[in-house]
């Protein structure tokens, strides 16, 4: 018989991969990468957007940006000059070990890739806990590297799964260079293909032609442009890849069926794809085309059902068609364009993400788009007197702040929030003075926004003030719930000695993150802590 063991192939060395250092971009006095140790490299960006050039070759750069490369390549970065801040990022060298001894395999994606928000959370954890060399063992940050690599190496598995290859680097390279003056010749050189080929995969995968869909982006650019200012038609035209006034303003009524200057001067129709942004336009005085509200919002404000958008149940071809349907003029959202490749052709989306802009800085880009500057600017200074007098109550009442920690109680889980995700801490930690236990900022929050963690771990987490905005309305979670409050670790905690342990259960009203919400919540807290 056969020895089955001897007909085995021999089996591969194994590689391990190490974090070894860890810089911010940010700490380089100069622009290049490549004086540094000679470990193999991952550049993570996470905020920002950039030029980066790898040898000779360039890159556009943005939040979510990854780039793996070896110790042989010298990395450099240069900002955009349209860029409004600098490229943040961070820089982690690893070794590599293999099981034999061999040569090991390095990590590489040739160019830099896009990945999502999951990804720049993990980031922000591994170097939260490299900086802070975090006491939850020996083997945790060695952990968040493994789990940042896998995420990162599942994403761009998917993404080769999914979508053409070449298709999608044409795409990309159009949506990223569409500035500069391109033709189908050079997009099939550099898909390797014959502008034949290109021209029908091109229509096949997008709906467009090549010349339809280099349009429609520098079109959709020129419109975001000019919900801001009306530069002269000439300055315009060459910003989004076009030589001549004359020759945009042609383009412009074709797709947007109007000239330049008169969408500039229009009242815009708006459509705003979640409840912060519906919110910030009711507060000044506008009702968008479509918007999406809350219960709580609801009770503010009477709308007819075919103003109010379902995000949450409508299927998104339902959404597009509701969307399509009211002829918008913009669209706000948390996402890009990108991300909303099927509104292209709607109207342009104005991205404004609530994890890197406070709800102040939203409601004013809002206000600038939509011609309410002085409205927004009263409202806030009206708001930032409101929290002067809370803060005049609360030092004679309270004197120093101390530690506050919000949670929010699902039907499983308890979520914690971060002045990112607001439910009123963005007053707490931002507005009123109070700051986070230190526990939580060992968990990395501010760099996540938010923890998940099951409901009886509460108590883990003390702080001087504890307060719940929203509880479980199961009744598994209600009795999770009431045991968790009867157990001698919570009535043990400082907080619930001396009462100050505040059950709101209005998560409806605590959703928010908006201007609306905000000053509704802060007469809450106020109510809560001066009573």
């Amino acid at each position: 018989m056969t020895n089955v063991i001897s007909e085995r192939k021999p089996l591969q060395p194994l590689t391990f991969y190490i974090p070894m250092s860890l810089r911010r971009i940010e700490e380089f006095k100069d622009t290049s990468f490549n004086e540094i140790e000679s470990f193999p490299k991952i550049l993570i960006i996470l905020e920002g957007n950039g030029l980066l050039s790898q040898n000779d070759k360039q890159h556009v750069v943005s939040r979510g940006s990854i780039l793996l490369c070896d110790p042989s390549f010298g990395i450099e970065y240069h900002l955009k000059s349209c860029t409004p801040s600098p490229l943040q990022g961070i820089l982690i060298g690893y070794r590599c070990l293999t099981t034999d001894g061999s040569k090991p395999l390095v990590l590489e994606n040739g160019e830099p890739s896009k990945h999502s928000s999951k990804v720049i959370r993990l980031a922000r954890e591994f170097e939260n806990a490299w900086k802070n060399q975090s006491d939850r063992g020996p083997f945790y940050i060695q952990q968040l590297f493994i789990e940042l690599l896998a995420e990162f190496h599942e994403e761009l598995n998917e993404k080769q799964l999914l979508v053409s290859p070449w298709i999608e680097q044409v795409i990309s390279y159009i949506d990223t260079h569409y500035k500069e003056d391109l033709t189908r010749e050079q997009m099939a050189s550099l898909a390797h293909v014959s502008p034949e080929h290109l021209s029908r995969a091109f229509r096949q995968g997008t709906g467009r032609t090549f010349n339809e869909y280099l349009s429609l982006i520098r079109i959709r650019a020129s419109q975001k442009r000019l919900l801001h200012e009306m530069p002269k038609l000439d300055e315009l035209a060459q910003e989004v890849g076009y030589k001549e006034g004359t020759y945009l303003s042609r383009k412009f009524k074709q797709v947007v069926g109007l000239s330049p200057t008169s969408y500039f001067n229009k009242h815009k129709r708006v459509v705003a794809l979640n409840v912060n942004h519906t919110a910030s336009l009711l507060a000044l005085g506008i009702t968008p085309e479509l918007g999406v509200y809350s219960t709580w919002m609801e009770s503010l404000k009477q709308v007819s059902p075919k103003q109010k958008l379902n995000v949450w149940e409508n299927n998104e071809a339902s959404i597009y068609e509701n969307i399509a349907a009211v002829n918008p003029d913009l669209i706000l959202d948390y996402k890009s364009t990108r991300e909303n490749k099927a509104l292209l052709s709607v109207a342009p989306v104005v991205e404004l993400p609530f994890m890197d802009m406070s709800w102040r800085e939203q409601f004013r880009i809002i206000a600038d788009i939509v011609g309410r500057q002085q409205k927004a600017e009263a409202w806030i200074a009206d708001y930032d007197e409101m929290i002067w007098n809370f803060n005049q109550k609360l030092d004679c009442q309270l004197g120093g702040r101390g530690t506050a920690i919000i949670w929010e109680i699902g039907t499983s889980s308890a979520y914690c929030i971060n002045s990112s995700y607001g439910r009123g801490s963005q007053i707490l930690y931002e507005d009123i003075g109070f700051s986070p236990p230190d526990s939580l900022l060992n968990h990395g929050i501010e760099n996540r926004g938010y923890i998940e963690m099951e409901i009886e771990a509460i108590v883990d987490y003390p702080a001087d003030y504890i307060f719940i905005t929203g509880m479980p309305s199961s009744l598994e979670g209600k009795k999770r719930m009431s045991c968790l409050f009867q157990s001698s670790s919570w009535v043990g905690m400082e907080a619930a000695k001396q009462n100050q342990v505040y059950l709101i259960d209005k998560p409806d009203l605590f959703f928010g993150y908006d201007p609306l919400s905000s000053q509704a919540q802060v007469y809450e807290l106020m109510r809560l802590l001066t009573s």
